[in-house]
């Protein structure tokens, strides 16, 4: 994988260990809580990450096969 990938990788998991907020009794839309917020922000984050890293960085070679195409399973 490109090394962009492991960078955002790493970032979010330092990211993820958020010590800092854990005391915040701040509520967003008078409603939730700011770490639920937050978590849920570091989620769509890695989807859209891993959706960015399958799409533009997935090496092409994989995807290629090299063998027979599979049996269709007919008599």
């Amino acid at each position: 994988m490109k090394p962009a990938v492991w960078i955002f990788v790493g970032l979010l998991l330092l990211l993820h260990q958020d010590y800092w907020q854990w005391d915040s009794k701040q509520l967003i839309f008078d409603t939730f809580p700011y770490a639920l917020i937050y978590h849920m922000g570091i989620s769509l984050a890695a989807a859209l990450g891993w959706l960015m890293a399958t799409r533009f960085w997935w090496p092409q070679n994989l995807d290629h096969s090299t063998g027979s195409p599979p049996e269709s399973g007919k008599p």
